[in-house]
């Protein structure tokens, strides 16, 4: 049978520096050395084999001399300073086989001579079929003996007869009802240490520990001076807080038998899964470890695999846990090059409205490489991707136990803005602060003293004086002018500097949003260790917050280092959603000086959760603020109060910078979206497209662009690239021409500002000698539609509001003429427009003559006037590159050609064929004053080149497209009515172009004919 003893503490010691040896029979055992400690603490457990019930427990106490411990295997055992002896048949005889925690006597040996015959007390407990859980009300309280089982006592004969009765009777009850019930001890309740059990251990069942147990062993092993450590360096793979208390989650998670890991197996596919009890773990600090086993489920890549889980609590003061897991699978490729190491930690959350408890549950992980392998990427890789689908699994399982505190924050945003704004303090309070000190208070008593002096004196002239003057008399009477003038001095600068400072604050604390959109609300609680700029007095800080070009300012406190502010600041609603919250805190000096810097910081909402934001230490930078280790309390809130119409009218706005129609995308798309890039639900996604990313070696992905972010994503065989930079973080953006590196693409270059970015660094070509980042994008599979939209969303994110009302303003002025003439040029060679061909033929002209038609000589006002064209006007061609041209044309429709004569603008640009082959001539036209004329363009391309077959001619291609700009449902009519009108029209235009270049070459043969006879006559 085994005996298990529990070790807990010792009381009133002899010595201090000590250890206890425990011996059964010839196993033997001791615990770790406590120094400096009159009452030493151990919580160790010992598990001994006991072969008959006449072996004793020989517990015996060490003194350990520092001096001695020395060298390598520490020779020296010590001095015995007592022992005490407990009989195996006494924990038999007792209820459950256990026996509670019981205070013993040490006895010092019989050699030494003392008065006292007592060295210390031990407490001890001692079981025979696993930890004591008897919680009988006789039991709670424990026990004191005074050395009644000592090895000069021996237990008298009757009893011990009377005893093995009792416990030969208890095991043939116990052996019947393991007969008639065939019951059968789980593997799992067995414990790994101990090996092949005895006769009387088929007799004794095992019973694993308790939740009671579970929770002493906690308590036990409580230590408060512990910090919560840091989360490991290979990522956080679960962020999520639950409705549960911590202390409830922890029971859950780790507590033994928990059915939440044994569904968990189940769901996973887990089998063969063991769990030893937990216990203390020897060491300078108690802790609480166990070891779990488990085969994991085979998956495409790797067969089933049997894996170690080494689990140990580093914290656990009662509200906060943290436990770390070592986790060993040396079966798998490589398994013996690496180990995973998993950090759980458990902190209470916020409190709701409905005082309901939560827990925040943190889960990250790291890999360590014992030896050095070629395939460690592939290992890291393997494994972030194998970890982020089991916790997956966690995460939705764990959900359905307990409920997800998602809304948590949002909804408490007006219980705590609440609290906070009851804490504000009022401005008799701020005067009495400030003005109570020493200087102040002496002033005051000298002022009223001298005026109390000059009431009781009476009026008289002497020396130089005369009536209305007044001149000091003495030496002593100067020099107290003196000092009162200069102390009030300085409580009129001190009463100037707090009217100033009350009159600065203002007007921004609890002023409340206008508007519909997203709303920011920032509560500024309070500020520690903030630096001051002299080093003399006190610094009087103020807060400034800027969001998307709008500032907030705090009010000011004087003369501390501490401020409390508790002042709620709101910005007006915004159109889009802010990226960054630029903090800086400033050292008030007057309204008409430059105020000092403190230190600043900035906030990215992409980085932070929504209840990271609700209650965040924000650290300032700055040589100042670094220096004293300066930081703000900070409550931030960010509220869209107008649901999805403010993405809508968001992407209507932006659809005009564009040119192209933007849709919402699904739900599930930005779900997606969210989680490979880690940003929080409000972020939503504007689109995606598919290029390649230009580095060493070019990676293809998608470049997916959100109203606040550029992100590029791309799986290369398991192996994952992502990075994200802000909108904010571009300096300039850049197209390259194509080249053969690029096969024939434009490449899109996006410089970032200096010092921005820098976690995607990765993703980045090159740095230049600025210390900016440039990414290089191309093979979109449309790059001018890519091109327009990132251009579009960058001029829409970096704008200040003035530039954004100006340009507003343009356009209401500008609605009578919906687009100018300068605007088409951007439309030019849209590559993604179909286009029809709806003309082809011989001409019996020269490409030469054909091209007269675009050169605005007499020829093309001509034919355009016959053809119905009013007001015909054209520019010069200009030189846009060194083989392009381009010109602008305006006239309008007769009313023959369209019954609402709409005016027409048409930007054209032409470039000349290989070997003066002939021409190609791009048209986009653009119709005013026509229904839905802003839902579309209209392009043309004209292909004018030699005819192979016949001398003097030529061959003409037309192709017409229409470019949508915004959806309709009568898209389908208006492309078939334009497309079909143009061709005749184009048709008619060609044959009175064909007609009067003949009718010109006709009367040019006539004259030279005449010409010649003349000369003849």
């Amino acid at each position: 049978m085994r005996l298990y003893v529990y070790l807990f503490e010792g009381r009133e010691w002899a010595v201090k520096s000590s250890y206890v040896k425990l011996q059964v029979g010839k196993q033997k055992s001791k615990t770790r050395l406590l120094k400096n400690r009159e009452n030493p603490v151990w919580n160790e457990e010992f598990v001994f084999r006991a072969h008959n019930l006449e072996d004793e427990l020989v517990v015996s106490v060490y003194e350990c001399d520092d001096q001695e411990q020395h060298g390598f295997f520490h020779v020296s055992a010590g001095e015995l300073v007592g022992r005490v002896s407990i009989p195996v048949w006494s924990v038999a005889t007792e209820e459950n086989q256990s026996l509670p925690p019981t205070w013993f006597s040490v006895e010092r040996p019989k050699n030494v001579k003392s008065i006292d015959k007592d060295c210390g007390k031990l407490l001890i407990s001692m079981s025979l079929h696993g930890r004591y859980q008897d919680t009988s009300s006789e039991n709670n309280n424990i026990l004191h003996r005074e050395g009644k089982f000592s090895s000069t006592h021996e237990a008298p004969p009757s009893k011990k007869t009377q005893d093995g009765k009792h416990l030969m009777k208890a095991f043939t009850s116990r052996l019947q009802k393991l007969i008639s019930n065939k019951e059968e001890t789980p593997p799992n309740e067995t414990s790994s240490e101990l090996s092949s059990p005895s006769d009387l251990d088929d007799c004794i069942m095992e019973q694993p520990p308790n939740d009671s147990s579970f929770q002493e062993l906690i308590e036990l092993s409580r230590n408060e001076n512990r910090e919560m450590p840091e989360d490991l360096q290979g990522g956080i793979l679960l962020d999520q807080t639950y409705v549960v208390s911590s202390k409830d989650l922890n029971m859950v998670l780790f507590g033994p038998n928990s059915e939440f890991q044994r569904n968990l197996a189940e769901l996973q596919g887990t089998t063969d899964f063991q769990e030893e009890p937990w216990k203390c773990k020897s060491g300078d600090e108690s802790c609480l470890r166990r070891v779990v086993t488990y085969t994991k489920a085979a998956s495409k890549l790797v067969k089933a695999t049997k894996a170690t889980e080494e689990q140990t609590y580093i914290k656990a003061d009662g509200d906060e846990f943290a436990v770390l897991v070592n986790v060993n699978t040396p079966d798998v490729p490589y398994g013996s090059t690496f180990k995973i190491e998993l950090l759980y930690k458990i902190i209470p959350g916020l409190v709701s409205s409905s005082e309901e408890e939560s827990a925040r549950l943190v889960v990250s992980w790291a890999i360590n490489f014992t030896q050095s392998t070629m395939m460690k990427t592939m290992i890291e890789s393997g494994a972030r991707q194998g970890l982020k689908e089991s916790f997956d699994q966690f995460s939705s399982l764990l959900s359905q136990k307990f409920k997800v505190a998602k809304t948590l924050v949002t909804s408490d945003k007006n219980r705590i803005l609440a609290t906070t704004e009851t804490m504000h303090q009022p401005d008799s309070e701020l005067a009495i602060q400030y003005f109570w000190n020493f200087t102040v208070v002496s002033t005051v008593f000298m002022l009223f003293y001298v005026l109390f002096h000059i009431f009781l004196c009476e009026p008289r002239l002497q020396g130089l004086e005369f009536d209305g003057l007044d001149l000091p008399d003495s030496f002593g009477e100067l020099i107290t002018c003196g000092v009162l003038i200069i102390q009030l001095e300085r409580v009129y600068n001190m009463v100037s500097h707090f009217v100033e400072a009350r009159l600065r604050r203002g007007s921004d604390h609890g002023v409340k949003a206008h508007g519909d959109g997203w709303v920011l609300t920032v509560a500024l609680i309070e500020g520690a260790n903030l630096a001051s700029t002299s080093p003399t007095d006190l610094p009087d800080p103020y807060v400034v917050f800027t969001c998307n070009g709008k500032t907030r300012t705090s009010s000011v406190k004087l003369q501390t280092q501490d401020p409390q502010w508790n002042d709620i600041l709101e910005f007006d609603a915004l159109e889009e959603p802010p990226s960054v919250l630029d903090v800086e805190v400033f050292d008030f000096e007057g309204p008409f000086d430059q105020a000092s810097s403190l230190g600043h910081a900035e906030i990215n909402f992409l980085k932070h959760t929504a209840a990271e934001l609700a209650d965040m230490w924000v650290p300032l930078e700055g040589k100042l603020a670094q220096s004293s280790q300066s930081r703000l309390h900070l409550r931030i809130f960010l509220d869209n109060n107008n649901g999805v119409e403010t993405i809508r009218d968001y992407l209507a706005n932006l659809e005009k910078e564009v040119g192209k129609k933007l849709s919402l995308r699904s739900p599930h798309r930005s779900s997606t979206f969210q989680k490979i890039f880690g940003l929080p639900p409000e972020e939503f996604l504007i689109s995606d497209f598919s290029c390649s990313l230009k580095r060493k070696m070019p990676l293809q992905g998608r470049l997916f662009l959100s109203a606040r972010i550029v992100g590029f994503y791309a799986n290369l065989f398991g192996h994952k690239t992502r990075f994200f930079f802000l909108w904010e973080d571009i300096d300039d953006i850049q197209v390259l021409s194509p080249s053969l590196a690029t096969v024939g693409s434009p490449t899109l270059v996006i410089i970032l500002h200096k010092g921005r970015g820098l976690d995607s660094k990765h993703g980045a070509k090159i740095l230049d000698e600025q210390g900016r980042l440039h990414f290089y994008f191309h093979s979109f599979v449309s790059f001018n539609v890519a091109s327009r939209t990132i251009m579009a969303l960058w001029r829409t994110r970096t704008l200040d509001p003035d530039q954004k009302a100006r340009i507003a303003e343009e356009q209401l002025h500008d609605d009578e003429k919906p687009f100018l003439v300068e605007d088409t040029g951007s439309y030019l060679v849209v590559e993604d427009v179909k286009m029809i061909k709806v003309y082809t033929g011989e001409l019996p002209t020269t490409p030469k003559s054909l091209m007269a038609m675009f050169d605005g000589g007499e020829l093309e006002h001509k034919v355009m006037s016959k053809s119905g064209c009013l007001n015909y006007v054209t520019t010069t061609w200009e030189n846009v590159t060194s083989d392009i041209q381009e010109r602008r044309v305006s006239y309008k429709f007769s009313r023959r050609i369209s019954m609402f004569g709409g005016e027409v603008t048409c930007t054209q640009q032409r470039s000349p064929l290989p070997n003066d082959g002939g021409w190609v001539v791009n048209e986009i036209m653009t119709l005013h004053n026509v229904p839905l004329s802003d839902h579309f363009r209209v392009q043309f391309r004209y292909h004018i080149e030699k005819s192979s077959f016949t001398h003097n001619s030529c061959k003409c291609d037309i192709y017409i497209g229409m470019m949508w700009l915004r959806n309709t449902k009568f898209e389908p009519r208006i492309t078939r009515n334009t497309v079909s009108k143009f061709a005749q029209r184009l048709e008619e235009i060609l044959q009175l172009v064909e007609r009067e270049v003949n009718v010109g070459q006709t009367v040019g043969y006539n004259l030279q004919q005449c010409c010649g006879a003349e000369i003849v006559i």
